[in-house]
């Protein structure tokens, strides 16, 4: 969910709804699909694991439910299944961006089992901020996204997103622009089609590069704009590089797994954005440093 999906979906559980969750740097998005042994497989929309790999504290299933189609004896099923596999505590997180949805998954769910009901959390349009001032979007685009999905009916809603990623220095903004309209119900992306594509603001998506004939590589393209522009991406992909060898770094003293100075320059150095987020990931698993430098 979104390209800060962790850290929305703490700051959803912790800020909106008041879940106590472990304190810990270490959050990270996993695979959403896994087996409950001798059943099919189970795919949850996403699942995020709070603490290192080798001891994680605790686990969240986020599902995003438009309508009621959903059983939700379903969500204390991901909850059993993933806490019998990872053997920590389990918060299954639903969010809707209609009330009666809301309502419905907000009930007691019961198991079968005596003494035994289960209450997934449940983000509903009630408990979603209602974001009309573009100042509020290119600070917080994650939480911009989720007004958006809920209460994007409302026109002033889609305005002030629309003007606030346009403003936002954000390097994920086309993500979450992209997110929000493939999870948004059809008026709502009808109205921002009709908004996005009649304003003059960074076009991102496909269907408006479609619609209104531009994208941001096909815009002013020429003399000093042009090398602007240049200059402006190369310096965002120096700054991801430089971003990405840092989190490698921090992962691998966060694991204790000492980092001699030529190893250290080689990460630091490194301006291969791809291979860095292999390490990255590679960082969090592997037994030795040598073993996260292995093609």
């Amino acid at each position: 969910m979104f390209a800060d999906g962790p850290q929305l979906v703490l700051k959803i559980l912790r800020d909106l709804l008041g879940v106590d969750l472990p304190d810990t740097p270490l959050i990270r998005r996993e695979n959403a699909s896994f087996n409950t042994r001798n059943s099919e497989d189970i795919a949850s929309d996403l699942v995020f694991t709070l603490g290192p790999p080798q001891n994680i504290a605790h686990a969240v299933i986020v599902e995003i439910q438009q309508d009621q189609s959903k059983n939700p004896q379903q969500l204390a099923r991901y909850a059993a299944a993933l806490w019998l596999q990872l053997r920590c505590d389990v918060t299954v997180l639903v969010i809707c961006p209609d009330r009666g949805t809301a309502a419905f998954y907000a009930k007691p769910i019961k198991t079968g089992l005596k003494g035994c009901c289960f209450r997934p959390h449940v983000l509903g349009p009630d408990n979603v901020p209602f974001i009309t001032d573009p100042q509020e979007v290119a600070a917080d685009p994650g939480m911009a996204a989720l007004s958006l999905m809920v209460h994007g009916r409302e026109r002033k809603v889609v305005e002030a997103f629309a003007q606030g990623m346009s403003a936002t220095s954000d390097d994920h903004a086309t993500q979450y622009t992209e997110y929000a309209y493939s999870m948004a119900a059809p008026e709502i992306r009808r109205l921002m089609e009709e908004i996005m594509t009649s304003t003059d603001w960074p076009v991102y998506t496909p269907w408006a590069r479609e619609h209104y004939g531009r994208g941001l590589q096909e815009g002013k393209a020429e003399g000093k704009v042009e090398g602007k522009a240049e200059g402006k991406v190369e310096g965002k992909v120096e700054g991801k590089a430089e971003e990405a060898a840092r989190s490698v770094l921090l992962v691998l003293e966060a694991r204790g797994l000492e980092v001699p100075d030529d190893a250290r320059a080689r990460i630091s150095s490194c301006t291969d954005l791809a291979r860095l987020e292999a390490w990255v990931v590679r960082a969090a698993t592997a037994q030795t440093l040598q073993g996260m430098f292995d093609d």
